[in-house]
């Protein structure tokens, strides 16, 4: 799973009670921000124009209307009465609940805004050859062998759908006829080269009809022909040339979208199956974000082009490779934060960023890793290990306090009263929720196979839950750790020579410091520290009916091997400004795009209202952005804690 952390918190000191009790300042106020069960991200409201989401897994024929329907539905309750929403929110968890205790600085916090707006976020990914990814050049690669230009503009409105419910047979017809306006040999290869280009699995052919010459479109072989041209397991081998790799590789600039969100809108556009993409991580939703992503034989122009039609993304930096991207390929990634109206002394500050920089933050799995719900994905992971899955079912399915869509309230309620998995279902209307694809394997399988019927969730999903355990219990023994022996390294401590790990021995603890010292996610292949704190590993996991001794799980996609994870990250490449300003809409620095299209930096004034903190640090992978920021405002980063705080979720 990919660093950063996808909701928008404010960060700021309890105030008195009557400000917190002041409503009617609260009413006048909007959501800025709600959380969504099981998403990694919620969605902002801003003045920003974006796509719709279409998509939210992969395309599939002759359910677009579904989709759209799903995503209205998903859309709705946006907006609410903010005080029902933080008293919904009093359910969800705080970072205690989830392990998340100590800190490592001993400079004194301060109030900060994190993520007012999106664009105070942005993510520029590292490279396994440590270079950053910057979006810098909007050319194609010269190539004599692609389409030219009106190959997009050739075909009307009207046959580019006709086409496309023929690719995707979604009506009776065998062919779609397209007339030959103006009747040239060139004029007829264009539309050829449209209609392969751009509906791959189909076939064309000239006709003439009625003295007026026709190009037909139809499938070469049958559906399972499109399905494995669409599947990129055997590519139309005569539309390729040979010389040019197979793979373009291109930067992928995005505002305000996850990357599978980014990608199944690529796919839409391109007509093409998401699987053909690759990329070395997923970056999160309520940021700007800059990536490589790599796909199967999809030319740089078509790619290019996309930039015409598309908002919130922006592709450039082509190039074609012979090979795709792999997860988990890159160094890490590069932050640029704002923490907006800090209210912190510049003695603070220093002292705050400097310790950032010399001594680090502890590796705790953010926030994000745990849901937003009132009940943890730990508590379903623990119940997976536990082989109690008719509790598994109870807590995905059964009522639960908190904010929540209201279909999901009422499939709950249907569910608890009547244990029909067709009448839960028929109160969901978006089906592809977990719940929805829960209740669905329930109505296949039966209630006596709520294995099967698990397993019809997306295993990504299902393996979300065991590793939110894992999570859980590797946080808990670090604050452990941590409270037990501070911040030096000690006898039985694990330490990893290559990938293995090893006890730090009496004689060789001088050689060692806690930059060093890994913790074990539990499992079967994993060892443990030779100190209290691996008692205490076998006492967390005795207190939840599991075996330290035997995480191998009868199914084998739910056996732990383990891993292990240091327990003190220090960021790379730390700097950091105090801003002054007035407007707090305006920009506070330039993206990728703002030099591309030459837009001039903002002009801040000197002596502004409010000051801001614009911080930059690099990451390894799987670490959390906002457990850094956490470590310098020495604030609570759950939803819970800061719409109890404060009312600027609020506005």
């Amino acid at each position: 799973m990919e660093t950063v952390e996808m909701n928008s918190v404010s960060l700021k000191h309890p105030r008195s009670e009557d400000d917190v009790a002041n409503a009617d300042e609260i009413k006048r106020q909007k959501i800025l921000e709600k959380s969504k069960t099981g998403n990694d991200s919620g969605q902002s409201i801003e003045t920003v124009t974006e796509p719709p989401e279409d998509m939210k897994n992969e395309i599939i024929p002759n359910e677009e209307s579904e989709e759209q329907e799903e995503e209205e539905l998903e859309d709705s309750d946006e907006d609410g009465d903010p005080e029902s929403f933080a008293d919904m929110m009093k359910h969800g968890l705080t970072e205690s609940d989830v392990g998340i205790t100590k800190f490592v600085s001993s400079h004194k916090g301060f109030s900060g805004i994190l993520k007012e707006r999106y664009s105070d976020f942005v993510v520029h990914e590292i490279g396994k050859d440590g270079r950053v990814s910057h979006l810098d050049d909007f050319s194609v690669p010269v190539d004599d062998e692609d389409p030219s230009e009106e190959t997009f503009t050739v075909l009307s409105d009207e046959d580019k759908q006709r086409l496309e419910e023929l690719q995707l047979f979604k009506n009776k017809e065998t062919s779609v006829a397209i007339e030959v306006i103006e009747d040239t040999k060139e004029k007829r290869t264009v539309i050829h080269q449209a209609v392969k280009s751009l509906f791959p699995g189909l076939e064309t052919k000239t006709e003439d009809r009625d003295g007026k010459k026709y190009i037909i479109a139809y499938h070469a072989a049958g559906k399972k022909a499109l399905a494995k041209v669409r599947t990129a397991t055997d590519p139309r081998k005569h539309s390729w040339p040979k010389s040019r790799g197979s793979y373009c590789h291109f930067v992928l600039y995005k505002e305000n979208k996850d990357t599978m969100d980014a990608i199944n809108v690529l796919s839409k556009f391109l007509r093409v199956k998401p699987n053909i993409f690759s990329y070395m991580g997923t970056k999160d939703k309520r940021a700007i974000t800059v990536q490589e992503i790599a796909v199967l034989r999809i030319t740089a122009q078509r790619l290019a082009h996309l930039n015409k039609c598309l908002m919130n993304f922006k592709l450039g930096n082509f190039s074609y490779k012979n090979h795709p991207l792999k997860l988990g390929e890159l160094q890490g990634n590069h932050f640029t934060v704002v923490l907006r109206n800090i209210t912190g002394t510049d003695d603070q500050i220093e002292q705050a960023m400097h310790s950032l920089r010399e001594i680090g933050f502890i590796n705790y799995y953010g926030m994000q890793r745990f849901g937003t719900t009132a009940v943890p994905t730990y508590q379903i992971g623990r119940a997976i290990l536990q082989n109690n899955w008719n509790e598994v079912m109870d807590l995905i399915l059964k009522p639960r306090p908190g904010a929540e869509k209201g279909y999901l309230v009422k499939c709950r309620e249907e569910w608890a009263k009547t244990k029909d998995p067709a009448a839960a279902l028929k109160k969901l209307p978006v089906k592809r929720c977990v719940e929805g694809q829960l209740l669905r394997g329930l109505l296949k399988y039966g209630m006596k196979n709520i294995i099967s019927a698990f397993g019809i969730i997306p295993r990504n999903n299902r393996l979300m839950y065991i590793h939110s355990y894992q999570s859980y219990v590797w946080n808990n023994m670090v604050s452990k750790r941590i409270e037990e022996y501070g911040l030096r390294a000690v006898p039985g401590d694990l330490i990893l020579k290559g990938a293995t790990a090893v006890h730090i021995e009496e004689g060789d603890v001088d050689n060692y410091t806690i930059h060093d010292v890994v913790m074990p996610l539990p499992g079967f292949d994993v060892i443990y520290p030779k100190h209290k704190i691996g008692e205490a590993y076998k006492e967390m996991l005795v207190a939840d009916n599991l075996d330290i001794n035997n995480m191998r799980h009868k199914i084998r996609d739910y056996s732990l091997s383990g891993a292990y994870r240091k327990i003190i990250i220090r960021p790379q490449n730390v700097s950091w400004e105090v801003v002054a300003y007035d407007d707090p809409k305006i920009p506070l620095f330039t993206t990728d795009l703002d030099k591309l299209e030459g837009k001039p930096l903002p002009v801040l004034p000197t002596d502004g209202k409010f000051r801001a903190l614009k911080m930059e640090f690099s990451l390894p992978p799987s670490t959390y952005a906002t457990m850094a920021i956490r470590e310098v405002l020495k604030m609570d980063t759950s939803i819970k804690n800061q719409t109890q705080l404060n009312t600027t979720w609020l506005r």
